[in-house]
């Protein structure tokens, strides 16, 4: 490989923590960010809170392992969860240790009155994203932002958590910005006028289907190797998501495929297990949720910041 063909390694010494709910959550909000950082020579670390266990499941393969049957999902979603990582070249650890907390499920789901509820979590949870903290030493630490992103109870906690860990640090070792993992309007508009046609039983986003922000402070645009690397970590949640490109895996052997008319607007569609098709832009966005506020002319997160 020659000289100019190397990737850059300015982010060698730099230090990220993403706090996440579930399994999944890593590569869909931030995976384009996560690999291209990691990439860049950055230590990055992805801090997962739950195992997922509520979740549904796409395909027929392992539909027996959700909670209201053998409640065994969240072994799987490990299982995922650390392939979806080694896409994105980063390090990973569960909150706790794997099992501590459990998925709550949506607002109003019994699973919220679980005793290892994440929403349940109180002040244990917050000293123990402290012990986290105080040991990885993070410059830029990635949450959702206050309604979770779409108002997912456990993304919410994590939010929560996470705000009230950092000042709990030394001074010296609180992180120079918190940024919120967000949804752009207007990337999700240019995206799904960009689809023609969907595949057969997914169903196109009625209003408010899928949450987003008109505003947003950093933009992260992908190349084609963390575009790439956030796909593949998407695609190792099969479970979970389902990408319209027409593979197929053992989890769930049915293809599925999405055409577009501008691959820039919507170079990929997928679905969760709403089968509400979205596009998967080339680009991420996050909110300033503390910290050192960006540039004019420099959106990126590390922007302005020292390591």
């Amino acid at each position: 490989m020659s000289k100019s063909m190397m990737p850059s390694r300015d982010l060698a010494g730099a230090r990220i923590v993403a706090v996440h709910a579930h399994p999944d959550d890593e590569a869909i909000w931030t995976g384009g960010l996560l690999a291209d950082a990691a990439e860049r020579g950055a230590d990055v670390t992805v801090v997962t809170c739950t195992l997922g266990e509520q979740g549904e499941v796409i395909g027929e393969t392992y539909q027996g392992l959700v909670a209201d049957a053998a409640d065994q999902l969240g072994g799987l979603r490990i299982a995922e969860l650390r392939e979806s990582l080694c896409h994105l070249g980063v390090r990973g650890e569960f909150l706790g240790g794997a099992g501590r907390w459990r998925d709550s499920g949506m607002v109003g789901d019994p699973a919220n009155n679980h005793p290892r509820a994440f929403i349940n979590s109180g002040d244990t949870a917050v000293e123990q994203l402290v012990h986290v903290l105080n040991r990885l030493c993070p410059h830029v630490v990635v949450t959702y932002g206050p309604d979770g992103g779409y108002g997912h109870p456990d993304h919410i906690r994590a939010h929560e958590i996470t705000h009230v860990a950092i000042p709990r640090l030394p001074e010296e070792e609180q992180p120079q910005r918190i940024v919120w993992a967000v949804t752009s309007r207007e990337d999700v508009d240019h995206g799904l006028a960009a689809i023609a046609t969907i595949p057969e039983g997914w169903r196109w986003p009625g209003e408010g289907d899928i949450a987003a922000v008109e505003h947003s402070d950093f933009v992260v645009p992908l190349n084609e190797v963390a575009y790439s690397a956030k796909l593949r970590a998407m695609k190792a949640h099969a479970t979970q998501l389902w990408i319209a490109d027409g593979e197929v895996s053992h989890t769930n052997p049915h293809a599925a495929r999405a055409t577009v008319t501008d691959t820039t607007a919507a170079p990929t569609v997928f679905a969760l297990s709403n089968l509400i098709a979205q596009p998967l832009p080339a680009r991420e966005h996050y909110q300033l949720g503390y910290g050192l506020p960006c540039g004019a002319s420099d959106t990126s997160i590390m922007a302005g910041l020292s390591w």
